[in-house]
């Protein structure tokens, strides 16, 4: 009997919406206004887990199964084809954040001057002070380990990207 009085009370919990933290809101869908015709080529960025699109209309990445997008704020997708979701500078993986200059194909011009080798000097309004995390480190090991010659063994991300 208990069991039936509790099937009512659970049905009427799933239906009243729940409010969401304001701090947490995500604006999905949103047109970052780079259209790419199919998923595009990526090369890896040297020494890291990220990789980029060379020949892109814009800075896009690839990282943890996730396509980031810089365009004077952050964005990050499940597909090359989105949809877009726009991501706090806070929560933007440091690995993304430590790609250097010279990897993004359309620098915004205030990077004018700066060392193509360095990662770009973050501010506030872009991205956290990043440090790599152990779980990041732990991922970037594995990917080197892969690219070291081992013949007939396709890395984690390259068989989901069809390059393998």
């Amino acid at each position: 009997m208990r069991r039936l009085a509790l099937v009512p009370l659970l049905a009427a919990a799933l239906v009243v919406p729940q409010a969401a933290p304001a701090d947490a809101q995500v604006h999905v869908g949103v047109n970052i206004g780079i259209n790419l015709p199919g998923p595009p080529a990526l090369a890896v960025v040297p020494g890291t887990p990220v990789y980029y699109a060379p020949r892109a209309p814009g800075n896009v990445f690839f990282y943890a199964n996730q396509y980031w997008v810089f365009d004077n704020g952050w964005y990050v997708g499940p597909s090359w084809s989105g949809p877009w979701a726009v991501i706090e500078p806070a929560f933007v993986p440091a690995p993304i954040l430590g790609v250097p200059v010279r990897y993004y194909p359309v620098p915004p011009p205030a990077w004018r001057g700066w060392r193509r080798e360095a990662p770009p000097q973050w501010e506030a309004p872009y991205g956290r002070d990043w440090h790599e995390q152990a779980h990041e480190r732990d991922w970037r090991e594995r990917e080197e380990h892969y690219s070291h010659g081992q013949a007939g063994v396709c890395p984690p991300g390259h068989a989901k990207q069809g390059r393998c």
